[in-house]
């Protein structure tokens, strides 16, 4: 099949003609600060001779441009030299390219690092990656989804499979925040874990974005509540002078957006997609139908020259729904046995959800004022009857809950005498929690009911600041950042001095090629709402009584930095995290760092903040950016992940995959054709064998209707190591009024096989009755089906630009 395709790309690239193959590009240079337009700044086509310089307004106009993703570089003197992000050209769409310039009132060496492409800040000099737009559309197997782009980065474990799950240097996935143009984003995935972060696919469309920041450490100190990573994505702007249209159409859903003036003064930006999964899944015979719609939006206005104002939205509407016709016509008896585990297993969920937001931006001469205001709301639903009967006597299962923020920002950047650089602001969240759970749910010691309903109002408050400057003739970076938070939840959480949380960072330069960074920093996160919202069958907040408290991981890395040019980097960095204060189950005696890897909902139980653990290792990271069309990046990390069990001793955790390995390169061919391969590899995680005994019990599995998991031996066993090959081929047309792109994104093409955790059944008779041991009229017999992951998965797409 493949090969067909490839042979279509071939055939339909011969029998069109090419337009010209040139464009144009538009945009302004002005100070950053001032904001006033720069004069005779040269501009360059990066890569490229072409070019040419602003006018009196700072507006500039360059012709000529190669077609495909380009970035400009622009330097005057007095300024630091900056590169753009890129920008896509086409006969019929021109960019327009706003570029602000920081006063190079420093050190030359400033100049180095903010001209080449890969940038860094004195507060976070280390442990941080950014990636284009052009990186994240023709990332190999990542289907345009940003969260499988970041699965690509240094210290990022992914699970088999096809969820989301960012698992970082060891921690579990609740543990990361993601913010969008500065605004934080708590849905990421639709049909999102709640009280954790995973889910099968990103909320975001790459079609808006123009760059992502991940940082794994040395997060900055205006960004809170995070452990283990901070991903920050910025967002387009819309077209000043046109409007342009893009229509994206998958395998699993299509989409449109739109970009444009709305004014002389004010742009937009905007998307809506929606999934054909069920009608793909129901005729494919899969036995879940699952629906998402989402919609992104961007506008912004230049209310003076000094002072502008951005309104943002994203949200998501998901439906799940249950095949209960897929055994139809099937005869293979595993098929029949698999589709009816997962029947009896799964319940029908909906969720919906949305952020909103406003962000004002004030410009002096020396500082820059910042005002953010946001609202989100998360609505999850759903429900499990036995044997899926709606039956009322046979409810297992019947869940709904709100979450809701309202959060204010003020942050002020100053430019300080003896070019000192501070950063102070303070934020406050309104937060309401509202919880409604049926629950039955065995483990090896007893069948019980959840039965509550739950409403929480919480007051949020932070108040944080950063101190940086560069001494020894810019050789040295040091950055001092502090921050406090605290909650009205209970007497432990509102003192804020419970929860200070200071950071530093050292960066040396020992030449213009290499140098060495180390930081160190003490980071809280407040628990999920699940845990705050939780009360017992009496109605009382248990967990507020057992002196809950915010999370806290303490953080040192070092790293060694080699820049051989503009194009390449080599680093190596050790990291070592320790953990405090992390909820740990009264149920089933185990850290709740080892759950968020499945469906369903993390933390909805009684915990004391007794857990303790650690990660630490090493990371080694290569990239050379395209050269030539030649790019490349080559990614290990060695990572020891452990907690405490009941007995104080550390046990691995769910995500001590040990090794994980990324290889990613690709080559611009002649004609406007792209190839590009990822290879990964990820070390097999640890997992709990079930407890066959407890399992069996009749009472119990038709409560759980899967394998209870036996804790006394937690994360005894461990999976194989998996390891995954995925190509993409793409090919551009660019005509006279519009550009198509086709690509192919063929995901394992090496077929391999992630064996996980086998399905636990009830044996059946001829006529479909479940087989009670004939030794004990308590107990099912059980079997076992194999349950593995290896199909080679193929994805089409067009992109069409208009």
């Amino acid at each position: 099949m493949i090969k067909n395709v490839v042979l279509c790309f071939f055939l339909l690239s011969l029998s069109i003609g090419f337009s010209q193959n040139k464009g144009i590009l538009k945009g302004k240079v002005i100070d950053f600060n001032t904001r006033e337009a720069l004069v005779f700044a040269n501009v360059l086509v990066d890569g490229t001779t072409i070019g040419t310089n602003t006018n009196e307004r700072g507006e500039f106009t360059i012709n000529n441009v190669p077609l495909g993703y380009v970035k400009v570089q622009v330097s005057i003197v007095g300024y630091r030299t900056k590169l753009s992000e890129s920008y896509l050209v086409t006969n019929d769409k021109t960019p327009y390219v706003f570029v602000e310039l920081i006063e190079d009132s420093e050190q030359l060496k400033e100049v180095v690092v903010q001209s080449n492409l890969f940038k860094k800040s004195m507060e976070s000099p280390i442990s941080f990656q950014s990636v284009g737009i052009a990186e994240i559309e023709k990332n190999p197997g990542g289907n345009r989804d940003i969260l499988k782009v970041i699965q690509s980065f240094p210290g990022v474990a992914s699970n088999p499979g096809f969820r989301n799950d960012i698992i970082i240097r060891g921690g579990a996935p609740s543990e990361s925040k993601f913010y969008l143009d500065g605004i934080e984003i708590p849905v990421i995935n639709h049909f999102q874990t709640q009280g954790a972060t995973g889910g099968p696919v990103g909320i975001i469309n790459a079609d808006l974005i123009r760059k992502a920041d991940f940082y794994s450490g040395a997060f900055p100190s205006n960004r809170g509540n995070a452990l283990s990573a901070v991903i920050e994505f910025t967002q387009k702007d819309g077209n000043p002078d046109k409007l342009n249209v893009r229509a994206t159409i998958g395998t699993s859903d299509a989409g449109i957006t739109l970009d444009g003036p709305l004014g002389d003064k004010t742009t937009f930006i905007a998307s809506v997609r929606q999934s054909y999964l069920k009608f793909l899944f129901k005729l494919i015979k899969l036995p879940f139908l699952p629906t998402y719609n989402d919609f992104q939006f961007k506008v912004k206005h230049q209310l003076s020259e000094n002072s502008e104002i951005a309104l943002i939205g994203i949200g998501a509407i998901d439906n799940f729904e249950l095949n209960e016709s897929v055994n139809n016509s099937v005869t293979e008896e595993k098929t029949i046995k698999r589709n009816n585990y997962i029947l009896s297993n799964i319940p029908i969920q909906n969720q919906w959800n949305y952020t909103v937001g406003a962000s004002y931006k004030h410009f002096g001469e020396k500082t820059i004022q910042q005002v953010v205001f946001s609202r989100s709301e998360w609505n999850n639903e759903a429900v499990k009857y036995f044997n899926n009967t709606s039956t009322p006597s046979d409810l297992l299962l019947k869940y709904a809950s709100k979450e809701i923020e309202d959060k204010f920002r003020f942050e002020n950047f100053l430019t300080l005498k003896n070019k000192y650089k501070l950063d102070i602001g303070v934020g406050m969240t309104q937060a309401k929690y509202i919880n409604d759970t049926y629950n039955k749910w065995a483990n090896s010691s007893s069948v019980e009911l959840q039965n509550f309903s739950s409403k929480l109002n919480i007051l949020k408050y932070e108040l944080f600041g950063n101190l940086s400057k560069k001494y020894f003739n810019s050789t040295l970076g040091v950055s001092l950042g502090l921050r406090l938070d605290g909650a009205g939840y209970n007497g432990e959480m509102e003192n804020p001095f419970n929860q200070f949380s200071p950071r530093l960072a050292l960066s040396y330069s020992l030449n213009e090629n290499w140098s060495v960074i180390s930081t160190v920093g003490s980071y809280y996160q407040l628990p999920a709402y699940t845990i705050l919202g939780f009360r017992d069958n009496n109605g009382l907040l248990v967990n507020k009584n057992n002196g809950l408290k915010y999370l806290q991981a303490n953080h040192l890395v070092s790293g060694l930095e080699y820049t051989p040019n503009n194009l390449s980097k080599i680093s190596v960095e050790g990291f070592y995290k320790s953990y405090k204060n992390y909820p740990f189950s009264i149920r089933n005696q185990i850290s709740l760092a080892n759950l968020g890897s499945d469906f369903g909902v993390v933390g909805n139980e009684e915990v004391t903040s007794t857990s303790e653990g650690r990660a630490y290792g090493f990371e080694f990271f290569a990239q050379k950016k395209s050269f030539s069309g030649l790019y490349g990046i080559l990614s290990y990390t060695f990572v020891v992940s452990e907690f405490k069990d009941n007995l104080n001793n550390y046990l691995p955790s769910t995500w001590d995959n040990k090794h994980l390995l990324t290889v990613t390169g690709g080559k611009k061919l002649k004609r406007n054709w792209e190839i590009g391969g990822k290879y990964r590899l990820v070390g097999g995680r640890p997992f709990t064998p079930y407890d066959l005994d407890a399992s069996s019990i009749i009472e119990n599995y038709d409560v759980s209707n899967q394998g209870i998991l036996d804790f006394g031996k937690l994360n005894t066993e461990r999976f194989k190591t998996y390891s995954q090959l995925d190509l993409r081929i793409d090919k551009s047309w660019y005509w006279k009024k519009f550009s198509l792109n086709f690509y192919v994104d063929v995901q394992n093409v090496l077929a391999g096989e992630a064996i996980e955790q086998p399905y636990l059944i009830p044996t059946v008779d001829a006529n479909g009755n479940k087989i009670i041991d004939s030794n004990d009229d308590s107990k099912y017999v059980l079997e076992s089906i194999e349950n593995t992951s290896g199909t080679v998965l193929p994805r089409f797409g067009l992109i069409v630009d208009f």
